[in-house]
């Protein structure tokens, strides 16, 4: 037992997240995907991605069983797609259930009542990061459309919102438990062309400190990331590729562009840190500060 103590003591820092459930709602890729990849190293019980193509769900879950063969027992998935505000609140309840009561294994879109998830203490999903984000479209302001406008918001407010809204049913009570919930810096340092982005990363940052008070003792945060480097650049044209990663990493401090494992870290962070909540961490390679 003395042995045991001492062995806890020891990575009383390093194992926090042991045997924790989480919900990386956009785990399929990018920062998602390392968040989920970082949680398993730091030992989560489960870790469930959810993404809104069930092939790339798939082949996100491939590739961690892949990467760490040894924990497949602990990670599984569910197909959530939340683009569509008629459906999304069905669509946040049955991800959230799914997350709350299905053990692993690499099980795809369970079916699970929501009753049962509540009822079940030992069930309770422990953190939730939301990194999910459809295509980003720069449009000039003279081109701006109502449409257009709204459904940037779709995933990135609405299903952050919705999920946020039916959460605290799911989830273990107390400050243990957190939201961690994804802006940006173009809130605080807008380019030419970024008006409608800015200001939907802006109403990000206003629901993450007003949740922090509605869900208090759960906490919520969010995290702010500068330009990272993820699958998203893949739609870039090579020749012109060199030219936006050289802007990017202009922008920063460092000379360098971020790359989803930088992010992962301040995710893991929030979790991990039970007295911060209602808090805006930026996570950008000086940015915000560059003259």
């Amino acid at each position: 037992m003395a042995s045991s103590s001492a062995a806890s003591a020891a990575t009383k820092y390093i194992s926090k997240l042991h045997n924790q459930r989480v919900l990386v709602v956009g785990g399929t890729s990018g920062i998602g995907f390392c968040v989920a990849s970082a949680l398993l190293e730091h030992g989560a019980a489960r870790v469930c991605i959810s993404g809104s193509k069930p092939a790339k769900l798939e082949h996100a879950l491939a590739r961690l069983r892949t990467s760490y063969p040894d924990k497949s027992a602990r990670i599984f998935g569910s197909v959530c797609d939340l683009s569509q505000p008629q459906h999304l609140e069905a669509r946040v309840q049955q991800l959230l259930a799914y997350a709350a009561t299905t053990e692993a294994g690499g099980k795809v879109d369970g079916e699970v009542d929501g009753d049962e998830a509540e009822g079940n203490d030992n069930k309770k999903i422990d953190h939730i990061a939301v990194t999910a984000g459809d295509g980003i479209k720069i449009t000039p302001i003279a081109e701006v459309t109502v449409e257009e406008v709204l459904r940037l918001g779709n995933v990135r407010f609405l299903g952050a919102l919705m999920l946020a809204k039916h959460a605290p049913r799911y989830m273990a009570p107390g400050p243990r438990s957190s939201i961690t919930l994804t802006g940006g810096t173009m809130t605080h340092k807008p380019k030419k062309n970024w008006t409608v982005i800015a200001g939907w990363s802006g109403a990000m940052e206003g629901i993450a400190r007003g949740l922090a008070v509605d869900l208090a003792p759960i906490r919520v945060n969010l995290v702010s990331p500068g330009a990272v480097h993820t699958e998203l650049f893949d739609d870039i044209p090579k020749d012109n590729l060199d030219g936006v990663l050289r802007g990017f990493r202009d922008d920063s401090l460092i000379d360098r562009v971020g790359t989803p494992q930088n992010l992962a870290e301040a995710y893991l962070y929030m979790m991990k840190n039970e007295f911060t909540t209602g808090t805006i961490l930026p996570s950008d390679g000086g940015r915000l500060v560059k003259p």
